[in-house]
């Protein structure tokens, strides 16, 4: 089964759609086929991943058919089911499913059927299912090897049947009070929706074949680690640093631990790469893959190449704990 790797922390601002968007590219360049999934209603992976003259051809006027939401849309109006969804090629081997804000209109909805599932509804399980079946299919199309779905930073109903059709969650954290908040709020948040999904899908209707296992396998969080500021001292980093590993145990694995010794749930630590992203968004492209000519020279080349080596070795580790490998590595 493809992966579905949904990228996912309940506090927003820790750069979680910049990676998606870099891990993104670089599966690909390491001969992945890979599908990146826009669920957050915001579109900030759209936004960054697409030049805004494409997006006014996605985005039009009164209605959006070449966005997720087009594929979800004849389901949630009660015209019809959903329909295959476009796939916007960002490389060779790079689809994109293009968010939009549209899909803040079917949040109600997806919050009134969940409990429905319970019951062995089925128009219940169409609508909790409607992103994994859009996505299912659209992997399938695009022969992909891994699947990365960008979410937004809450708790809410569209992020429940985002994790539903998820096989894992990776975890991107900053090293504050913030972040080890919102695992202490997503853990066990996690625990029961998965719980409670397991539970309903031995109801599901047996006419409307397969469902999503929703088993949301924790891979790891990767700390991202922002520039040092004058009023946040290396001391402060180090102090959270020390406390996420022990809150990730106990709030996303359930383990009691008390030693944040021998951490083998930090997937890899990413430094912000701040003088390169200016570059990179106005490039439209990865920081690592940024060349003389967007301005990356001097010292800049030398955090490119730093910057390559980080998210090469971080998918590395992804792809070995996702149980993936590609041909060409």
């Amino acid at each position: 089964m493809t992966p579905h790797i949904a990228f996912f922390n309940n506090k927003g601002g820790v750069g979680k759609t910049s990676l998606v968007y870099h891990c993104a590219f670089m599966f690909a360049e390491q001969g992945f086929r890979v599908l990146a999934v826009d669920l957050d209603p915001q579109s900030n992976l759209s936004t960054m991943a697409l030049e805004e003259s494409q997006l006014e051809n996605l985005w039009s006027e009164n209605e959006q058919p070449l966005t997720i939401y087009g594929a979800l849309a004849p389901l949630f109006d009660g015209t019809g089911g959903v329909s295959p969804v476009h796939i916007e090629s960002l490389s060779n081997r790079l689809g994109l499913l293009v968010g939009d804000l549209a899909l803040s209109r079917i949040e109600d909805d997806l919050s009134t059927e969940w409990p429905r599932c319970l019951e062995g509804k089925g128009r219940a399980f169409r609508v909790t299912t409607a992103f994994w079946r859009v996505i299912d299919e659209a992997a399938k199309r695009h022969q992909a090897d891994v699947v990365l779905l960008d979410i937004g930073p809450n708790l809410g109903a569209i992020n429940r049947s985002a994790l539903v059709a998820s096989s894992h969650v990776l975890m991107p954290v900053a090293p504050d009070l913030f972040s080890l908040q919102g695992l202490k709020n997503l853990g066990p948040t996690l625990h029961k929706w998965r719980s409670t999904w397991a539970t309903a899908v031995t109801q599901a209707p047996r006419d409307l074949g397969m469902m999503p296992q929703g088993d949301m396998k924790p891979v790891g969080y990767v700390l991202m680690q922002h520039a040092e500021r004058l009023r946040k001292p290396t001391q402060a980093y180090t102090k959270w640093q020390v406390r996420l590993p022990v809150t990730y145990s106990k709030s996303v694995l359930e383990i009691e631990s008390t030693s944040a010794q021998n951490n083998n749930n930090q997937v890899r630590r990413i430094k912000h790469y701040r003088s390169l992203m200016p570059m990179a968004m106005e490039a439209r492209k990865p920081m690592f893959f940024l060349n003389n000519a967007d301005g990356a020279i001097g010292a800049h080349q030398s955090n490119v190449r730093q910057c390559y080596d980080d998210f090469s070795e971080l998918t590395k580790e992804i792809a070995r704990r996702v149980g993936i490998e590609s041909d060409h590595q």
